[in-house]
């Protein structure tokens, strides 16, 4: 009965026009029920206290408020950072991270109080697993199952901003990140329509600015990207600045290489007037040395650009390790000496398994172990 009732999260509002008008409903009910949802944050059609008993009893029995039950959710021990592992109606599963920021360092008493908090991002999930199979990362290394529906993308979101909400925070959420598992453009489409979802005063009514879009790389997206009027930011996941080496790292480089890669990058920074934000893991090793930072500053020569370094938050069975702080730190200023905008990202829930696909993989693991006892 669940799965055959209609996900309100994956509606837009002429989807969900149609179905109110097909069920005989006033048109300005519409507004009404996507109020509860996306303003009030509302779990329960029982809590719509505007709309008429009979309505509310149709959408309970042949509607649904999201798709996500949460599973495991994990803490960091300064209690800003929080991990979910949801599941969905098939049973397969899928992470979100929400990381909280304070306006200086404190204590972990000070991270609970609201009054430090000056911003509360998102990291949400496009697929559960991932295509794109990158060495050094736990949901590459998984494999590709399914993309999610517009509806689980958007119930990552609503849950967090729910649990933000009930604590007393006055604004929930600041900031998404679609960063998390998968890759965002291998559906374009239902990414876009996520995008709309979160942009749309009707529905969160976030702004553009707010929210990123990460890619490994696939060129179609960037340039449909380039073609719209939504003012996101676009990150990219370099990690390399030659082929050979990239080939490895972000197998999708295969199909589009870095010169075509690249040529779509300057072409959308040209469209739009944005600038490009580059992220660069650095494995020890493998992609940290003073010459691979000379490959990456040529590369991004006079581009509207920016770099973010990433300590690798190394995987389970990846061989792949973390750079050195010191030679981290001797990147960054190879980068800042050739005039490359660069910052080096904060880590944050690294003791909670924070990384794309890790708590899904150590649930998967100790699932397996039980069966096998």
């Amino acid at each position: 009965m669940t799965e055959k009732r209609i996900d309100l999260l994956s509606l837009d509002t002429h989807e969900l026009t149609g179905l109110l008008t097909s069920w005989n409903e006033p048109v300005y009910r519409v507004k009404q029920i996507q109020r509860w949802l996306y303003h009030e944050l509302a779990d329960d059609f029982a809590a719509m206290s505007n709309l008429p008993q009979a309505l509310r009893a149709r959408l309970a029995q042949e509607t649904r408020l999201g798709a996500l039950t949460p599973l495991v959710t994990q803490k960091s021990a300064d209690g800003l950072t929080q991990k979910t592992l949801f599941q969905m109606t098939d049973g397969q599963t899928v992470e979100t991270v929400l990381m909280r920021y304070l306006d200086a360092p404190g204590s972990p008493a000070e991270a609970a109080d609201a009054a430090h908090v000056t911003r509360r991002t998102v990291c949400i999930s496009t697929q559960v697993g991932c295509p794109v199979g990158c060495p050094f990362c736990e949901t590459g290394q998984a494999g590709f199952i399914r993309n999610l529906t517009l509806g689980e993308i958007v119930a990552q979101v609503l849950y967090f901003a729910r649990q933000e909400k009930r604590a007393g925070h006055e604004l929930p959420l600041t900031n998404l990140v679609i960063m998390g598992m998968g890759e965002p453009f291998m559906k374009f489409n239902v990414t876009w329509r996520a995008l709309e979802a979160f942009t749309d005063p009707a529905r969160l009514g976030l702004g553009a600015r707010r929210i990123t879009v990460s890619t490994s790389g696939y060129v179609d997206g960037i340039r449909q990207l380039a073609e719209k009027d939504l003012q996101v930011n676009l990150a990219v996941s370099l990690h390399a600045a030659d082929d050979a080496l990239r080939d490895e790292l972000v197998p999708v480089n295969r199909k589009h290489p870095l010169r075509e890669l690249m040529r779509a990058c300057r072409d959308y920074v040209r469209a739009t007037h944005r600038r490009v934000t580059f992220e660069y893991a650095l494995m020890d090793g493998i992609n940290d040395s003073p010459a691979h930072a000379q490959a990456v500053a040529q590369l991004l020569h006079g581009m509207l650009c920016h770099v973010n370094l990433i300590p690798l938050n190394p995987t389970s069975a990846s061989a792949y390790r973390r750079t050195p702080a010191a030679r981290v730190k001797q990147f960054e200023n190879s980068l800042r000496a050739a005039n490359i905008p660069t910052t080096l990202r904060v880590e944050k829930g690294i003791e909670i398994a924070a990384g794309c696909g890790q708590l899904r993989q150590q649930m998967s693991q100790r699932a397996a172990e039980r069966q096998a006892a």
